[in-house]
């Protein structure tokens, strides 16, 4: 009796994880090409603001890769992810870095790509833990696998937040700057890679003397990569 229930539970088991990843190949192939009109991400924010009673109005507009600024696409890297051309979905450099320094007592500090990024907005939660990175590096490799690097850092710069409501590159040039997603200087794309690490409290517009440091810096290293004629590797 104990050895046929052990089975049934086997073949659920099985039977979920097959019909798991049969789902998200799926999905991840369908946005391979089709607009992303929302991500996770968005739908959490809008789900706490509700729990809250603290109604959240989500900014976003979809804009293709052309339609996006090049001193944007290259700030992101620039500051974000460096050798994003080079790895396959997961940077083995900076993660030896973060643990060697973890051992060496300081803070363990995230080593995260803008394809590990992509995959967690688009398709997961926030927060930590270790099924969320076990998913987290399952649609990584996905989309590493069976989307362009181009088509990784379009969707990325389209549901990347960058203020409380304020997902994408459209709506966040807009929100600080008055401009269009494709209208945005060198200036400004540093300004707003440079709030990336905490969106929510940071200022592109008004940006605070650590955030002026850190855009200045970005657009050293946007310089160091040979400018927009970089994003001619794509």
């Amino acid at each position: 009796m104990i050895a046929r229930w052990r089975r049934r539970l086997w073949g659920w088991l099985w039977r979920a994880a097959l019909g798991f990843v049969a789902l998200s190949v799926l999905l991840v192939l369908l946005f391979r090409q089709a607009p992303v009109f929302g991500s996770m991400v968005m739908v959490e924010r809008k789900v706490h603001a509700w729990v809250a009673g603290e109604p959240l109005d989500i900014q976003h507009r979809w804009r293709p890769w052309g339609e996006l600024s090049d001193h944007a696409k290259l700030a992101v890297i620039a500051a974000e992810d460096q050798r994003f051309l080079e790895h396959h979905g997961f940077d083995l450099v900076e993660i030896r870095r973060a643990w060697q320094a973890s051992r060496n007592g300081g803070r363990l500090r995230g080593a995260s790509t803008l394809s590990q990024q992509t995959a967690k907005n688009l398709f997961l939660w926030t927060g930590r833990s270790w099924v969320r990175k076990g998913l987290e590096a399952w649609f990584t490799l996905l989309i590493e696998a069976l989307w362009p690097k181009q088509r990784i850092l379009e969707v990325y710069l389209n549901i990347a937040e960058w203020d409380s409501g304020v997902f994408g590159l459209e709506a966040a040039a807009r929100h600080y700057f008055g401009v269009s997603a494709g209208q945005l200087s060198a200036a400004q794309a540093s300004r707003l890679a440079a709030i990336l690490p905490d969106p929510r409290g940071r200022d592109a517009a008004r940006p605070s003397a650590a955030v002026a440091e850190r855009s200045a810096w970005i657009r050293r290293q946007m310089n160091n990569l040979g400018g927009v004629a970089y994003l001619e590797r794509f």
